[in-house]
């Protein structure tokens, strides 16, 4: 998936890093709050970007810690980092929001489940925004943050208020 190696690429860009380095710096700036990308496909992304030719590995031992792979960019990772910039910043915008397969089928449905389905997914998003909120707090002030990633967080958060705005609307349409 491109989205992933860009963001496996630009991380490197950066600095050299473990693949356990790049997947903690994912948590960190909750990239799978707003991409899909999970703890395995770090690994292996990072493997078969390596087959590729895209990166480099050196081997390094931290004192009494077992031996782990550093990653860094090639001369080709570099050149494919930027073509993807182009690439998927040139790309449509596609927003998939999983929950929206619930609320296309819930007519199917009697109306007590209805109400239930939409409650979980208004919870969900109030979760979410609560989450977005406390992230912004911890980190809008953080020096180590960029600007760039507190720019996400903010993105996230009007998303998530504007989603809790339209579940408002469509609860007031149907129930």
């Amino acid at each position: 998936m491109a989205t992933i190696d860009l963001i496996v690429l630009g991380m490197l860009k950066k600095q050299p890093l473990s693949a356990y380095d790049i997947q903690k710096l994912v948590e960190y700036r909750n990239i799978s709050k707003w991409v899909k990308i999970s703890t395995p496909s770090i690994y292996k992304k990072v493997i078969q970007l390596e087959e590729k030719g895209l990166l480099q590995s050196v081997p390094v031992r931290e004192t009494n810690m077992p031996e782990k792979a550093v990653y860094s960019l090639t001369a080709n990772g570099e050149q494919e980092f930027e073509r993807l910039m182009g690439e998927l910043s040139a790309q449509p915008i596609r927003m998939f929001l999983d929950f929206n397969a619930v609320i296309v089928n819930l007519d199917s449905v009697p109306l007590e489940m209805q109400k239930s389905c939409v409650a979980s997914i208004e919870k969900n998003v109030q979760d979410l925004k609560s989450y977005l909120e406390e992230n912004l707090r911890e980190k809008e002030n953080a020096p180590e943050v960029p600007e760039i990633g507190i720019a996400v967080l903010r993105q996230q958060f009007v998303l998530a208020e504007t989603i809790e705005a339209w579940i408002a609307t469509l609860k007031s349409g149907l129930f």
